[in-house]
């Protein structure tokens, strides 16, 4: 079983501004992070609360710091264990490709719908940071999570309807 928050994490990591906001928590740590990231404050806020919601800052008093413990952390839940059937649609935790049989594309949104908790509301964002982490093309993920009734959608906001629940 796959750590929900492993693609969270990848995801955030994934997107430019969340990564530069981290580094400049890491690297700079007392300076504002809009002259460290070349962002504007709005940017880095928006970067800076996506990293707070999966785990990797922390408001402490008047500021953030970065929580890199997260990586120790989801490399201890990291399965050892014998072989996953998934390990044929995926090198080193995001898909190869999305498969075109039906079949083997249900069993890869079943996995992946994982990710998402059941009775959660997510926004379209949050869902595009978590597929991102599976594979480039997060949208196609996206729609066919919707079309095969993984998720559901209404007005910009998805939440689990279907697929494996453990």
């Amino acid at each position: 079983m796959i750590d929900k928050r492993i693609p969270r994490v990848l995801g955030l990591l994934g997107q430019d501004d969340t990564l530069r906001v981290l580094a400049g928590l890491v690297l700079h740590p007392s300076e504002p992070l809009d002259k460290v990231t070349g962002l504007t404050p709005e940017a880095a806020a928006k970067a800076l609360d996506r990293l707070a919601r999966g785990g990797l800052a922390v408001r402490e008093g008047d500021g953030w710091l970065a929580r890199p413990e997260i990586f120790r952390d989801l490399l201890r839940e990291v399965p050892s264990g014998p072989a996953d059937p998934m390990d044929a649609f995926l090198l080193d935790g995001r898909l190869v490709s999305i498969p075109a049989k039906r079949g083997k594309r249900l069993m890869v949104l079943d996995y992946i719908a994982q990710v998402f908790e059941v009775g959660v509301r997510y926004p379209e964002k949050e869902v595009d940071v978590a597929l991102r982490a599976f594979h480039d093309d997060y949208a196609a993920l996206r729609r066919y999570l919707v079309d095969e009734g993984f998720l559901s959608r209404e007005d910009g906001v998805y939440w689990r309807s279907g697929g494996t629940v453990v």
